[in-house]
């Protein structure tokens, strides 16, 4: 049962939602032919449409900071509220009820990875600056992690930080940068000693991202959109005050970003791919295509759907120790995991569910718009680390099996 300070702040969140916003139909709820059939994981939207989302987005934010809901979790100082994971939580279900506009541009990554990494961080003067504009949506944050030869092995960063007095100087590229055409500012690992092991000769920066140098190459996917970019740093000066923690110290601050994005991928059942995993959706599909009578289809459907419910109560269990006062454990990298392998699932039994109409559009509402999302798998496997890596993690960490073998090459790899 929730305290008291909980059902006050949940009605409190009702109330404010209630003055700004109308409530959400149900995303779950099917109608067959009617609404959106859109299946989309990334955006696919024509320029002047995203620009138009990215604005709504900003806007909804301001709203949420100057009423308190902004940054809950936060310092005061800044804006926050000062309160618990658990509040945020709960906001999130309250919100979750009603029909607002979608923040994942500011969330994902600045809110919610590379706020807090400031916040550990920067200089007093450098939160003071970036930490209320990124969380009343002025500002968009980007992370200049992955390069080519830099992605799961993300300490062979080569992008090099030269001293130059008071600046650093970069130069290097970085790539897959989500929503850097929109960004003000770019987290970026460097490597500032080339001398020195892998994880300790890296230092990580500020980067404005409309300083002189910086140039951003949008990606393409096969699903038609262009989240990810390219971004080139050549002779890009950054003042030394925009230095995230120590010289050579940027890996601890990596890894900062890093936990902080464990927790933001794996809750399952949001936007526009909720139906995805939703039972009624699912065998909805079946009977408008007529193969409900196909019992290895419905066998295969009824696996799909205990492990997407396993992974609901594995999320529960997750939100019992926040409430409880505990961190949790390894279950929020087994339910990233579990994520991707759900909705890769889910689009593969769809693609078998509706054969050649996937892949060529006859009209049919709700079947060849399953386009995208079978598009977008492969990336769900990667994105916020690989399943391979993942898997190692709770080998190693959680059931305690014996680590990979060391090879010579691969001793350069560990800090």
């Amino acid at each position: 049962m929730e305290s008291d300070d909980m059902q006050d702040f949940a009605a409190e969140a009702r109330r404010f939602l209630d003055a700004h916003v109308a409530k959400a139909p149900d995303r779950t709820a099917v109608t067959w032919g009617e609404g959106d059939d859109s299946m989309a994981y990334f955006s696919s939207l024509p320029p002047d449409e995203e620009r138009e989302f990215v604005q709504c987005a900003r806007e909804w934010q301001r709203i949420r900071y100057e009423n308190g809901f902004g940054w809950i979790t936060g310092p005061e100082e800044y804006g926050g509220r000062g309160l618990t994971p658990v509040h945020d939580l709960l906001y999130d279900a309250v919100e979750s009820e009603y029909d607002v506009a979608d923040t994942g541009v500011l969330s994902v990554i600045g809110l919610g990875m590379i706020g807090p990494t400031i916040l550990a961080h920067a200089q007093p003067h450098i939160k003071d600056r970036w930490l209320p504009a990124m969380y009343r949506g002025d500002a968009i944050a980007c992370q200049l992690f992955s390069e080519p030869g830099a992605g799961s092995d993300l300490a062979s960063v080569t992008t090099r930080a030269v001293r130059e007095g008071d600046d650093w100087v970069l130069n290097g590229q970085k790539v897959w940068t989500s929503v850097a055409q929109h960004s003000q500012i770019g987290l970026a690992l460097t490597r500032t000693n080339p001398d020195a092991r892998k994880h300790r000769g890296i230092t990580a920066f500020l980067v404005p991202m409309d300083a002189p140098g910086v140039e951003v190459r949008p990606l393409r996917q096969m699903t038609g959109g262009a989240d990810f970019n390219e971004v080139f740093l050549t002779d890009v000066r950054v003042p030394d005050d925009h230095r995230l923690g120590e010289i050579d110290g940027g890996w601890a601050v990596a890894l900062t970003t890093l936990m902080n994005e464990r927790a933001t991928v794996g809750s399952e059942g949001v936007g526009p791919v909720a139906a995805a995993l939703s039972p009624d959706h699912l065998s909805a599909l079946m009977r408008a295509t007529w193969t409900w009578d196909d019992r290895a289809l419905r066998a295969r459907l009824a696996e799909l759907l205990v492990d997407v419910l396993a992974t609901e109560h594995l999320n529960a269990r997750a939100l019992r120790k926040l409430r409880a006062g505990v961190a949790p454990g390894p279950e929020m990298s087994v339910s990233k995991l579990m994520y991707g392998q759900n909705l890769t699932r889910a689009a593969h039994f769809v693609s078998d569910v509706l054969g050649p109409r996937i892949i060529a559009d006859t009209g049919q509402w709700g079947t060849y718009a399953w386009t995208e999302l079978l598009l977008a798998t492969p990336a769900l496997r990667i994105l916020g680390g690989t399943e391979e890596i993942m898997k190692n993690i709770l080998a190693e960490r959680v059931l305690g099996l014996p680590k990979e073998p060391v090879t010579t090459a691969a001793k350069e790899v560990r800090p």
